[in-house]
């Protein structure tokens, strides 16, 4: 057994130890001393001191891998990138080496530099759902999109396309679901008309009210609208739950009242609004006509519209996982992550299109 192997064994009798031991304390009996409380926490710290020294052994084992691997690819003169992923069979993923490659994303090495010297501000940590493999490393991936959205923003032709393509996907939507998309391409109009007028002040005063830290692409539309909208979805309301997995209910009483609770969540939100004709004002305008459909699209019964709306949401989730990977898109510089965020968003929008124009 290697040494890797029995702390591996270790760690599971010390685990089993602690549960049998405390076991009697989910079952309703009292630590009987103050020794036996010491005990438990001193073994607790023996796990938590394992699993770091774990943590260490395999730093370590995969610097060695790396640095190997970069031997071999100057002894046998390979040039490419390719051909020192295709030298790297011996590990599973190239992924396990993505925190050893930091060094090659200088604009990746600029923000971490920026979150240990003043701090990067967020607003909600998404670690597990963009898969970064600690929060580190999603906050300060955060900081290169937003000056990437920056910089992809400041071209009226990048405005026009993300315009045009939230229209798009918004109608085919509503088509799909057998709505009139009219009064929602009236509404989402006027929000991008109130955005090409507004006092961006306000706005971002408004914003930063409900924490988004940063008005760009990524923190207004995709963080705090679409994200957070998905996390509603996932986790709705037990009363809404319940009608409509009440089968004795038709699904257009469903459908009807599952509206309903939509609508009188934004009402009642409306009336709290300070800006009563801010941007969160003339989203929740889009929002009345969207938000039951992806609602009853998501939690009702019919098998074609909840298809359309998780391939909807799951190309949306890859998008931001593409974003935040080593792998897919450049953290070398902002013109070129901006180039690959633009060109992964472009595929993106073209292939919800496709999908949604059937």
């Amino acid at each position: 057994m290697s040494s890797m192997e029995a702390l591996e064994t270790a760690l599971g009798f010390w685990e089993d130890a602690l549960a049998a031991y405390t076991a009697g304390v989910t079952g309703g009996v009292a630590l009987t001393s103050q020794e036996e409380a010491e005990f438990t926490a001193l073994l607790q710290r023996v796990i938590d001191d394992a699993y770091t020294l774990q943590d260490q052994c395999e730093h370590l084992f995969l610097h060695q891998v790396a640095a190997d691997l970069f031997e071999r690819r100057t002894l046998t003169s390979a040039s490419s990138y390719e051909s020192f992923v295709s030298a790297s069979g011996d590990i599973a993923d190239l992924r396990d080496l993505e925190e050893f490659d930091e060094a090659l994303y200088p604009l990746y090495q600029a923000a971490l530099k920026q979150h240990e010297d003043g701090g990067i501000p967020y607003r909600d940590v998404r670690t597990d759902r963009v898969r970064c493999a600690n929060d580190v490393e999603y906050v300060c991936k955060v900081h290169c999109i937003r000056l990437a959205c920056q910089l992809l923003f400041s071209q009226e032709g990048t405005k026009q396309f993300f315009a045009d393509s939230g229209r798009q996907i918004i109608a085919d939507l509503l088509v799909r679901a057998d709505k009139d998309p009219k009064d929602v391409v009236l509404a989402y109009d006027a929000m991008l008309e109130f955005l090409t007028n507004c006092e961006w002040p306000d706005v971002e005063l408004e914003l930063q009210g409900r924490g988004v830290k940063a008005l760009t692409f990524y923190d207004v539309v995709l963080d705090f609208i679409l994200m957070d909208a998905f996390d509603d979805l996932e986790n709705p309301p037990s009363s809404v739950t319940a009608v409509v997995q009440n089968r004795w209910l038709s699904n257009g009483f469903k459908e009807s009242a599952l509206s309903t609770a939509v609508w009188s969540v934004l009402r009642a939100k409306r009336r709290m609004l300070k800006y009563q004709d801010g941007f969160i004002a003339h989203f929740y305008d889009v929002s009345e006509h969207l938000s039951p459909v992806l609602a009853w699209g998501f939690m009702g019964p019919d098998e074609n519209i909840r298809e359309l709306c998780t391939f909807f949401k799951d190309q949306i989730v890859g998008l931001l996982q593409d974003m935040f990977s080593f792998t897919t898109v450049r953290y070398t510089t902002v013109e070129e992550l901006a180039t690959d965020i633009m060109t992964l968003a472009t595929q993106r929008s073209e292939t919800i299109s496709q999908r949604l124009g059937l």
